[in-house]
């Protein structure tokens, strides 16, 4: 049983940060009112209350995008084309107004440590008490908002290193480590009987 523990404890650490933090993409259109109201919400609010949480805007208009756009449709299985779509890990949400908010935070929270809601709430709080001073206290979150751009991507795409050998690498070492812990505590048991 105690070996049992060992290597379940040796992969679990193998997919430590698989696991992502809360993370949103929201589809827009520069001329869309709900979508400038959803930008508006997570910029002004989410971001501060979540500091795990990171954003990725996508311009539906620019052609580039469009395939993207799709796929998350298609994901969402969503039929309309409709704007904004929000994308927060595998929930979806379409179209947006202020009583979708605590809907938001909970799709958000799902992932997220005890510790982690605790101080999603204290930092709820402390923006209730005062949001301005909350926020120059926090301004670095303004960097969790990122602009998603697929001609840039195809554009730096060519200047990219081919990282697939490193990660073949990367699991054949983890499967010799294993296999010679395995060994190692196997042979530990057969030398004690």
């Amino acid at each position: 049983m105690k070996k049992l523990s060992i290597l379940s404890a040796i992969f679990g650490l193998a997919f430590v940060g698989a696991a992502s933090a809360a993370n949103i993409t929201i589809y827009h259109s520069p001329h869309c009112p709900h979508c400038h109201h959803a930008r508006e919400f997570i910029s002004s609010t989410l971001i501060y209350e979540y500091p795990e949480l990171q954003v990725t805007e996508v311009n539906v208009m620019e052609p580039a995008n469009q395939e993207k756009f799709a796929a998350a449709l298609k994901k969402c299985e969503f039929e309309s084309g409709g704007v904004p779509v929000l994308v927060i890990g595998d929930k979806c949400e379409q179209g947006y107004a202020d009583f979708m908010q605590d809907t938001l935070r909970q799709h958000i929270e799902i992932d997220l440590s005890d510790e982690q809601k605790a101080a999603a709430a204290a930092n709820k709080k402390a923006m209730a008490e005062d949001a301005e001073k909350f926020k120059s206290e926090h301004a670095d979150r303004t960097s969790a908002i990122s602009e998603y751009s697929a001609a840039e991507q195809q554009a730096a795409q060519p200047e990219k290193k081919n990282n697939q050998g490193g990660t073949i690498w990367f699991w054949g070492l983890l499967i010799v480590l294993v296999a010679g812990l395995g060994y190692v505590l196997v042979r530990g048991d057969n030398k004690k009987k």
